[in-house]
C-alpha cells in the first residue's frame, strides 16, 4: 500500500491553521493551569479529622481561593488567614464547587459554619471577629458532627 507524504511549508494554509490551533490549545490548558492554582499545603486537625488544606495568606492569595475549582479531595480545603481578627464575609463568585465554610476565631475556635451555593456573590459572614475561614466541600463539617465551639489544630500563625 503506498504512503503519501503531504509536503507542508510553515507558510501553507494547513501548517498555519495546525499552529493556531496549537496555540490556542496551549492558551486554554495554560488558563487552566492558572485557574486551578495550588497553593502551599498544611495538615489541620479537627477532633479526629485530618484536613489537608491549602494556605491563602495574601490578600491576592484569599482573592483567588477556590475559583474556577472544579473538584476536591473528600477531606481537602482551604485555609485563609487574615491579618488581624476581623468581621469577614466570603461568596462564590466564579467558583464551581459547592462549599460550606467554617469561621474560626484567635483562639482557633469554630465561631459559625455556612453553607454556600456555587457561582453565586450572597454574603456568608463571620457572626463575631474571625481570624481564619476554612472552606470544605459543602456539608463536610456536617457530615463530620464538627459544630461551633469545635478546636481547629494546626493553623499557620
Amino acid at each position: 500500500m503506498p504512503v503519501y507524504v503531504l509536503p507542508l511549508q510553515p507558510t501553507s494554509p494547513i501548517m498555519k491553521k495546525i499552529l493556531f490551533t496549537a496555540l490556542c490549545a496551549q492558551l486554554v490548558i495554560s488558563f487552566h493551569t492558572y485557574a486551578q492554582q495550588r497553593f502551599p499545603v498544611t495538615t489541620l486537625n479537627l477532633g479526629i479529622h485530618l484536613v489537608q488544606a491549602e494556605v491563602a495568606l495574601r490578600e491576592d492569595e484569599r482573592a483567588q481561593g477556590l475559583m474556577y475549582r472544579e473538584k476536591m479531595g473528600a477531606n481537602e480545603g482551604m485555609v485563609f488567614r487574615f491579618p488581624e481578627s476581623r468581621m469577614v464575609c466570603m461568596w462564590m463568585k466564579n467558583t464551581p464547587l459547592p462549599l460550606s465554610v467554617a469561621f474560626i476565631d484567635e483562639a482557633d475556635t469554630i465561631i459559625n459554619i455556612e453553607d454556600m451555593q456555587p457561582q453565586t456573590q450572597d454574603a456568608h459572614c463571620t457572626k463575631k471577629p474571625a481570624r481564619y475561614a476554612l472552606e470544605m466541600n459543602q456539608g463536610w463539617f456536617k457530615q463530620k458532627n464538627l459544630k461551633p465551639g469545635t478546636k481547629v489544630g494546626g493553623l499557620p500563625k
